[in-house]
């Protein structure tokens, strides 16, 4: 199942903030972006451009879906079981790259 992941990864930044905002719960596009904000403590913000564009390629691959609400005014995105399973890769894939950057930086200290 992993090779089937592999073609999504490594995930773009935009993306993977995307997904990581909608791990939790159905969003509007702008509470993606506050959401972005937040996890990243200000450092990573979305533009509606980058966001939409984004957003409707994670659409396309199947990661994101759009999903009815009662305010017509907004619509909602959420991450499907396919974005969840690349999520978890992605992550998994990021901590192994972690460990390996703290095992050079010990060594040449």
């Amino acid at each position: 199942m992993k090779d089937d992941l592999s073609k999504f990864l490594p995930l773009a930044p935009a993306a993977l903030h995307i997904l990581l905002a909608l791990a939790g719960e159905d969003m509007h596009g702008y509470g993606i972006m506050q959401e972005v904000a937040r996890q990243s403590e200000g450092a990573y913000k979305l533009g509606p451009g980058t966001l939409y564009d984004n957003l409707q390629r994670l659409m396309d691959q199947g990661m994101v879906l759009e999903v009815t609400s009662d305010d017509p005014r907004r619509r909602y995105y959420r991450l499907s079981s396919l974005g969840r399973k690349v999520l978890s890769t992605e992550i998994s894939r990021l901590e192994g790259v972690v460990r390996e950057a703290r095992l050079h930086l010990r060594r040449s200290s």
